[in-house]
C-alpha cells in the first residue's frame, strides 16, 4: 500500500525539522534546562508530530480511501489500516 512514492522532499524535511527539535530537548535536558523551557520544547515536537501526521493521513485516505479507482476491497483494506493508525496516534 505504498502511496509516498511521490515526492516526498517535503515530508523529509519536516522529520529532519523534528530531529532537530529532538536534539533540542537532548540538550536541555543534559544542561539542565528549565522545566519551561524544555516542555514548550517538547509541545514543539508534539505539533510538529501532529501535522507530519495529518499530512500522511490525508495522503493515505486520498489513495487508499478515495481514490476512484478503487476496488470495494481496497477500500476497506485502506479505511482499516487509517483507523487502526488514527487508534494508535491517539493514545
Amino acid at each position: 500500500m505504498a502511496h509516498l512514492s511521490t515526492d516526498n522532499t517535503a515530508l523529509l524535511a519536516r522529520v529532519r525539522r523534528l530531529q532537530g527539535q529532538l536534539k533540542a530537548i537532548e540538550r536541555a535536558l543534559t544542561v539542565g534546562e528549565e522545566c519551561s523551557t524544555t516542555l514548550h520544547l517538547v509541545a514543539g515536537v508534539r505539533g510538529a508530530v501532529s501535522g507530519l501526521m495529518d499530512e500522511i493521513l490525508q495522503e493515505h485516505l486520498r489513495a487508499h480511501v478515495a481514490h476512484p479507482d478503487l476496488t470495494d476491497a481496497e477500500r476497506a483494506e485502506g479505511a482499516k489500516a487509517l483507523i487502526d493508525a488514527m487508534r494508535r496516534y491517539s493514545k
